[in-house]
């Protein structure tokens, strides 16, 4: 069952086992602050056991760059959304090694596919994704953020 995602009242709820824990809520809860800001969406995480699909589907996303997260995942969640540039999908996984990672993809085109890495405020960089550069961002949720992404070819 889907879990609401609050932004004023952070919580390490289903992230306990990471040793990430409070800055992969504040990130969790950023990105909840994000989709209700422009969306009006409320973000709702399930753990991921629950839906294994959406683990799958990120990881298969990945290995267009060859990629293999070796973490466990810990919470997922799924959106579609109707944007200006047509159907969204947009899938989150949360791991326990900090690392959040989202794909968006427009349904109807492929003007904007592309997958999203985020870590959590001092976690070190995955060995899985050094090739990457990151970006910092401050949040008042997440601290320090660091992020990075690549452009999805494939169709999925």
């Amino acid at each position: 069952m889907p879990t609401p995602v609050d932004f004023v009242n952070v919580s390490t709820a289903g992230l306990e086992s990471s040793p990430w824990a409070d800055a992969l809520a504040g990130l969790r809860a950023n990105e909840a602050r994000y989709f209700k800001n422009k969306y009006d969406l409320v973000f709702e995480t399930t753990p991921a056991s629950e839906a294994p699909e959406l683990v799958d589907y990120v990881a298969k996303v990945l290995l267009e760059r060859d990629i293999v997260v070796s973490s466990k995942p810990l919470e997922v969640t799924e959106m579609m959304i109707d944007t200006a540039d047509g159907l969204t999908r947009w899938t989150y996984v949360f791991y326990e090694s900090g690392l959040a990672i989202n794909v968006l993809y427009t349904v109807s085109d492929n003007k904007k596919r592309a997958v999203g890495f985020k870590l959590s405020d001092g976690m070190e960089i995955p060995e899985e994704l050094g090739k990457f550069k990151f970006a910092r961002m401050k949040s008042k949720l997440a601290g320090t953020i660091r992020g990075s992404f690549f452009v999805v070819k494939g169709e999925y």
